[in-house]
């Protein structure tokens, strides 16, 4: 089973490169602005989708980048491999690269929301959002206002703490102080060693992930946002919608099978400067930049 469900991701993930690839040869625009921003104020359940994109928008570095992501910055601790500081096994050995990273992306260090996060807060004042499915681990989507119950975190995020031997729960708080000290954080009860609850390689995902399948049957509007929509399962979430359902997507390029319904509206480039533009088509910008306003006080 665990052969075949590889096969079937390896499939889907080259089904939508070579549609990607198609459409970036059409130079696909499909559905006009003022049409996407017609379809998104008729909606009243949107679904978001959202990836690294999204925050490199704040200035968090993409993890391979070359000479500048966030693996790149790590080969002083000499990592076997890149991904080896998700590794839970490399982490017992060597919990260091990774409460440095940690330390990176703690929310509200370093970083801030962007436009594309308080459009999402935005939906979800006007009562029109009805869920935030992100794969950023760096809390930007909290920060920004967007509850908890509206929000999934495929990857997992900062909010909790958990032991990685007895499972306990941590005090979110203390260890975020102690990492923000580069300090290893060990459990109270068994002194095993604790971490932020991200999801590391070889860990299930959160349980409420899974809720993508009952909330596409009620999405009436996709917004995909900076993700490629090469990892499954979340890259699923983008066809698991209705066909009928209109997909928006912001990002540099055209990603999966996005562009390849009626409905879908392509915005490439800027995802910040094409959120700013349907934002003002839509006569809410200044609505958004009060709320950025009053959030950031």
């Amino acid at each position: 089973m665990i052969g075949y469900a590889r096969t079937c991701a390896g499939c889907r993930k080259l089904f939508g490169t070579l549609c990607a690839a198609i459409l970036q040869r059409r130079c696909y625009s499909g559905v006009p602005l003022a049409e996407a921003a017609k379809q998104l104020k008729e909606s009243r359940s949107i679904l978001v989708m959202a990836g690294a994109g999204l925050s490199t928008a704040s200035g968090i570095q993409d993890f391979r980048s070359p000479g500048t992501g966030l693996y790149y910055n790590l080969q002083q601790y000499n990592l076997p491999y890149p991904e080896a500081i998700f590794d839970l096994g490399f982490f017992v050995r060597d919990p260091r690269p990774f409460i440095t990273l940690a330390k990176e992306l703690y929310p509200g260090v370093k970083y801030s929301p962007n436009i594309g996060h308080y459009l999402v807060r935005l939906l979800h004042e006007k009562g029109m959002l009805l869920r935030m499915y992100t794969q950023n681990i760096d809390g930007l989507e909290r920060l920004a206002g967007i509850p908890g119950n509206k929000l999934v975190e495929a990857h997992g995020g900062f909010s909790t703490a958990s032991c990685i031997k007895c499972n306990r729960q941590h005090d979110p708080e203390k260890t975020r102080s102690l990492i923000l000290e580069e300090k290893v954080v060990y459990c109270d009860h068994c002194k095993g060693l604790v971490k932020p609850d991200i999801v590391f390689f070889g860990e299930a995902m959160p349980d409420r992930f899974f809720l993508y399948q009952e909330d596409a049957l009620y999405a009436d509007l996709l917004i995909v946002m900076g993700t490629s929509l090469e990892v499954y399962p979340f890259a699923a979430i983008a066809e698991e919608v209705s066909y009928n359902v209109p997909r928006i997507l912001f990002n540099r390029e055209v990603v999966g099978t996005m562009g390849m319904r009626a409905k879908d509206a392509i915005f490439t480039g800027d995802i910040t400067e094409n959120i700013t533009l349907l934002l003002k088509t839509l006569g809410w910008y200044e609505e958004l930049q009060k709320l950025q306003k009053e959030n950031s006080k």
